[in-house]
């Protein structure tokens, strides 16, 4: 029996992954032809397969397994699981349903198989998407090897330079809950020939959902968003749509469910917008959210959360969209709530984790995007200088004192203190900033301007220095 910290299991999975399978089982998967079953099931693709769920960490599913429990009996489940596998007995369990906020409002109910069941998504995932990804359209960027953001912005970037600077931003409506089961099998099944592989895919997709109050639902439609194989079918159930915008030889850029069509006027914007919307509804059988679908200026557009400016010489410049800036004001302000009472190096220290890690995607905007950034960086100071008002300034000789002990003038620090300010008000003084200038900031906290800079070093252009653009 493996020891209880798994150390054990992990070793089998490494030693198991790292031996060789049946010659000719470990060649990659080019077509999807007969035997692909014996792939998905051979004993080095399941030992890959959980361990890439196992650095995914994750939730248990209805069963309450963990991750680290299955990691555990590895030398047991594994050979099971692969008999299971090639007689067809596998079935896979409920999965999980669980509510999360949009950040536009409402719910996105997303769903959480059983580790067991991400084990034998992942390990399909990892056969069938040699297979699918040489068909996929370029333009596609979403939930693909060597694609994402970065390929997207560059792609809606070359689209807007060449002068197409009308979008036709394109909202499905709860994409990942209207997907046709039929239809999405038979797509699948004009490159996969071994109809067990079909049929495993269309076992994990009728997987009965498991709701919070315990009532369990069939699953008649759609693609559960918590499986690894997920994202795989998505991109196969939208690459008719990227052929279709093909053949009537439109530019776009899409990222999983989020499609921009690039025209070059108002009037043409229209007519692929109601036939855009024709299509998905009439053939593909989506639902197309009017709401928030339609056509816009660069400056208007919210692509992967930026909007675009093209300049005269058409030079197209990155920022945040509005929407981004109205979010991120959000979530400052949940970051840095007034009441807040523990100590600032705490409020410090989780609010510069959030900000480094927002920072890895919208690193993207250009320079013209460098003022936003300043604008965000001087609201997040303000608000942390009125929760030290908060903390300091119960009674306003207390406050006082505290700013004369920061090196603040009496004047100003009585001021400050008994100016019959409000708190919001009084973070805006002169005796705060004084007490409180930018560099204590930026020895403390993440500046998201500072990290531009850093993640943009100035670079050299004949013999002059510039600023990077993207």
């Amino acid at each position: 029996m493996p020891n209880e910290d798994g150390s054990s299991g992990r070793t089998y999975l490494l030693h198991t992954a790292r031996a060789r399978t049946t010659p000719g089982l470990d060649a990659p998967a080019a077509r999807g032809d007969e035997g692909l079953l014996e792939r998905v099931a051979s004993e080095p693709n399941l030992a890959r397969a959980l361990l890439h769920v196992f650095r995914n960490h994750g939730a248990p599913g209805v069963d309450g397994t963990s991750v680290e429990e299955v990691v555990r009996h590895a030398p047991r489940l594994l050979p099971r699981l692969r008999r299971e596998l090639l007689s067809g007995r596998y079935r896979p369990g409920d999965i999980r349903r669980v509510w999360i906020p949009k950040p536009g409002g409402g719910r996105r109910g997303l769903g959480i198989p059983n580790v067991v069941d991400r084990w034998v998504s992942q390990a399909v995932l990892v056969i069938l998407e040699p297979v699918f990804e040489p068909t996929f359209h370029d333009s596609s960027h979403g939930f693909r090897p060597h694609r994402g953001a970065e390929t997207a912005l560059a792609d809606v970037q070359r689209c807007l330079s060449e002068g197409l600077t009308w979008i036709v931003g394109v909202d499905l409506a709860a994409f990942f809950d209207q997907v046709n089961h039929q239809r999405l099998l038979a797509r699948m099944g004009r490159r996969v020939k071994d109809g067990r592989v079909l049929a495993l895919v269309h076992r994990m997709l009728k997987a009965k959902v498991a709701l919070p109050d315990g009532v369990r639902v069939a699953n008649e439609r759609g693609t559960p968003q918590g499986h690894p194989l997920s994202p795989l079918l998505s991109n196969i159930v939208l690459d008719e749509l990227d052929g279709e915008l093909q053949r009537r030889g439109l530019r776009f850029a899409r990222y999983a469910d989020d499609v921009h069509v690039f025209v070059r006027s108002e009037r043409a914007g229209g007519r692929v917008l109601d036939a855009l919307t024709r299509f998905l509804e009439g053939r593909m059988r989506l639902k197309v959210n009017r709401d928030k679908s339609g056509l816009v200026r660069p400056e208007q557009s919210h692509i992967l959360g930026f909007s675009f400016r093209v300049g005269p010489d058409g030079r197209v410049e990155t920022l945040l969209s509005e929407t981004t800036r109205c979010r991120m004001a959000e979530r400052i302000k949940r970051l840095t709530p007034r009441t807040w009472g523990r100590s600032l190096e705490e409020l410090l220290r989780r609010t510069s984790v959030y900000l480094r890690g927002w920072m890895g995607h919208f690193q993207r905007c250009t320079a013209a995007g460098l003022r936003s950034l300043e604008t965000l960086d001087a609201h997040i100071r303000r608000r942390i200088r009125a929760i030290i008002v908060r903390q300091k300034g119960r009674r306003p000789r207390f406050l006082y004192r505290h700013l004369r002990s920061c090196g603040v003038g009496g004047r100003n620090a009585a001021r400050a203190a008994w100016g019959q300010h409000g708190i919001w008000r009084c973070s805006h003084h002169p005796g705060l900033h004084r007490a409180y200038p930018n560099a204590w900031f930026h020895a403390r906290l993440v500046s998201l301007a500072a990290e531009w800079h850093r993640l943009h070093p100035p670079t050299r252009a004949s013999g002059q220095l510039t600023l990077f653009a993207l």
